[in-house]
């Protein structure tokens, strides 16, 4: 079965379900896309790994990526293999003393996990024959800006904060491990600088 590879193009709170996130993914060098709606701690388990922020006790993804290193298993790639009922469903392809292993996962999950493994992520082609859709990476963006900005969950004050407050902001969220709160200010700063 033919298999294409994704990048993850950005996030950005869903405007179709209240405290989920929309997390896109793109075909590598084709504008097809797919849009998969992720829990709001799944949203930050990928935020916090794309930001390089570093959580002072390690996350659930953090410990089974410790917990795999320790086993001596490798994460050697995630397909999203099906699209049913408006579901994505994944695949881990692991590796463990010379035996390929395949593990269900939810595709949110596995994502997560693919970050911190730095593994690759594929579709099979079917999947993305259904569920893809072509945007360009500029509509994508201004989509983000826009649901960034009706987001009911954003606090108004930090449009008030230069970068380098937001910045001080956003390392002490992460100190007390507020995560959605670290996650709500990086989006600030990266809407700030886009500016």
């Amino acid at each position: 079965m033919e298999k294409l590879k994704l990048d993850i193009i950005g996030m950005s709170y869903s405007q179709s379900q209240s405290g989920a996130y929309a997390l896109i993914l793109g075909v590598k060098g084709g504008k097809k896309r797919l849009p998969i709606i992720i829990g709001r701690f799944e949203a930050q388990a990928i935020a916090i790994e794309l930001e390089n922020m570093k959580p002072a006790r390690p996350l659930t993804h953090d410990l089974f990526k410790r917990f795999a290193d320790e086993l001596n298993v490798t994460l050697s790639e995630v397909i999203i293999n099906k699209f049913e009922d408006g579901i994505f469903y994944s695949l881990l392809v692991c590796e463990h003393e010379g035996d390929t292993l395949y593990i269900d996962s939810r595709t949110s999950d596995a994502v997560a996990l693919s970050l911190r493994f730095n593994c690759p992520i594929f579709a099979n082609k079917e999947v993305i024959d259904e569920a893809g859709i072509e945007m360009d990476d500029e509509e994508i963006e201004n989509e983000m800006d826009d649901s960034f900005d009706d987001d009911p969950e954003q606090v108004s004050e930090y449009k008030q904060m230069s970068i380098t407050d937001l910045e001080e902001a956003l390392k002490k969220a992460v100190e007390e491990e507020n995560y959605e709160e670290a996650s709500r200010i990086r989006d600030e700063i990266k809407r700030m600088k886009r500016l």
